[in-house]
């Protein structure tokens, strides 16, 4: 059926309720390292370690020699259409375009989410759009627990992070599914003191005095999903690390179905994804419900 196209896409403003729903729902759009991408695929320089000498007096000096290479970021379109009879919008109090934006914002939040951390099949460009930090992590980086978070789990994946080359306090995040939050509240140290500290007034949640935020897309899934149902994910890692390209949105853009009485609400975002360095961040995954 053909469809007219109203007008050209509007672009969310970054005060808007919209995007203030994706970066309150979203882990990844709130914390990551983002680029802005002027084209589909662009790359993002990868330094390797470099050594320092020690130079005798008149002697010459050694290169440094780092292993470089590049993270290659791919835009993927995240987007849903919304057919809207036109008795909707003009009998109704209601602002129902403003909630489909809304309503999606929050379900686009879990799923890039889920895309990029928890996801645990093979990018390939579709079902799975990017190779996600669980996906890119290897053994060493992740600790399991069979249902019970305990003082030392949650201390042994903060050591997984602590003791590589990647740590950085004014970097350093935890990102959580929210269903840790009942198991962190009875957990206190030696001392008897909480290591959890419920956020207040706007302040930050923290976990041994980082702050934490929450998604519901960190549960993982085979494919990626805006409401996964695998394992719940605890992640404390250094956020540069975790590289968002941002292509262009959200934004919408409205239609009209020529044939009835109906108007096309389009609403989309493109992003690129990719970790460049997966062993700056630690990983506990609970095996059997947090």
């Amino acid at each position: 059926m053909a469809r007219n196209i109203m007008e050209d896409w509007i672009p969310e403003e970054y005060d808007s309720e919209v995007i203030t729903r994706v970066a309150q729902n979203s882990v990844v759009e709130a914390l990551a390292n983002r680029k802005v991408m002027g084209s589909d695929t662009i790359k993002v320089p990868r330094m390797g370690a470099v050594s320092v000498n020690l130079v005798a007096k008149g002697a010459d000096y050694v290169d440094g020699e780092p292993t470089n290479d590049n993270l290659i970021l791919e835009t993927r379109k995240f987007g849903t259409t919304f057919t809207i009879a036109e008795e909707d919008l003009d009998d109704t109090l209601a602002d129902v375009i403003s909630g489909y934006q809304k309503e999606w914002a929050v379900s686009y939040a879990r799923k890039l989410d889920n895309a990029a951390i928890a996801c645990t099949g093979t990018e390939n460009g579709g079902t799975v759009p990017f190779t996600s930090l669980y996906k890119s992590a290897g053994a060493g980086q992740k600790l399991a627990t069979a249902g019970a978070v305990t003082y030392a789990k949650l201390s042994d994946t903060f050591a997984i992070y602590e003791g590589g080359d990647f740590a950085n306090d004014a970097d350093t995040v935890v990102m959580a599914h929210p269903s840790f939050k009942g198991a962190f509240r009875g957990i206190v140290d030696s001392n008897g003191r909480p290591v959890f500290v419920e956020g207040l007034a706007g302040t930050p949640a923290t976990l041994f005095g980082v702050p934490v935020s929450w998604s519901y897309g960190l549960k993982t899934s085979a494919t990626a999903s805006d409401a996964p149902s695998g394992n719940a994910l605890l992640v404390v890692g250094n956020r540069q690390h975790l590289i968002l390209g941002v292509r262009s949105g959200v934004e919408s853009l409205m239609g009209e179905e020529f044939r009835s009485d109906e108007k096309i609400l389009k609403v989309r975002s493109r992003r690129g994804f990719g970790v460049s360095r997966a062993t700056a961040f630690g990983i506990l995954e609970v095996t059997a419900g947090a």
